[in-house]
């Protein structure tokens, strides 16, 4: 095995301490959602909006990757991708989705479990007409997740994008999901690894929320 591990120094001891106590949570795990990401855009940490996707088209077949948050409502989470991705393909399959947001310098993570719809044509044309131009160029030259012969062909789909392509409007492949949760924990990490693990579940119209052992 490789001496990497060796040089990794485990700064578990030097954890500030930050309780996350269960007076502390708003009722709502939307609104605690969007503190926390502003906590997270004050300390000035890099793509705080980052998140990783965990899906599963079949049973022991998963797969995961990074996408963007883009908006939070009362009851769900945004992001936009290609639906002919592979991720798009395993959510055609099976709605059910993971969702992680790491925050690793302020030792703390939110991990949401739920289902996965498409948004509306109009609230993808929406967000599509707010992005830079040579990110709707991409999303027209990228066949998301399909092989590509070399960088040289992927540069000039890009370029044929750019003068043939209607950017005002998304690629028919290209939309948005709203995620809406089961399920979101809160993790704040501790000395001793004795972290504060705090879950909001879905129950008829509200949340229990409850907490676990780290």
């Amino acid at each position: 095995m490789s001496d990497v591990f060796d040089r990794i120094v485990d700064r578990a001891g030097e954890v500030e301490e930050c309780p996350l106590r269960r007076s502390d949570l708003d009722a709502c795990p939307f609104r605690q959602l969007e503190q926390w990401l502003e906590d997270a855009v004050a300390a000035g940490l890099p793509a705080p909006n980052a998140m990783i996707l965990g899906t599963s088209a079949v049973p022991q077949k998963p797969s995961s990757r990074v996408v963007l948050l883009k908006d939070v409502r009362d009851d769900a989470l945004l992001f936009f991708t290609n639906y002919e991705s592979r991720k798009g393909r395993d959510i055609a399959a099976n709605s059910s989705v993971s969702l992680l947001l790491p925050w690793l310098p302020l030792y703390r993570q939110v991990a949401v479990v739920g289902v996965a719809e498409k948004v509306s044509r109009e609230e993808t044309q929406s967000y599509f007409a707010s992005r830079p131009l040579a990110s709707r160029a991409g999303a027209w030259a990228s066949r998301q997740s399909e092989p590509v012969a070399s960088r040289e062909d992927l540069e000039q789909a890009f370029r044929e994008a750019e003068s043939t392509c209607d950017l005002s409007q998304p690629p028919p492949s290209w939309g948005g999901y709203w995620v809406k949760p089961v399920s979101m924990e809160f993790w704040q990490g501790r000395s001793q690894r004795l972290h504060d693990r705090l879950v909001y579940r879905r129950e008829g119209d509200g949340w229990r929320i409850e907490r676990l052992s780290p």
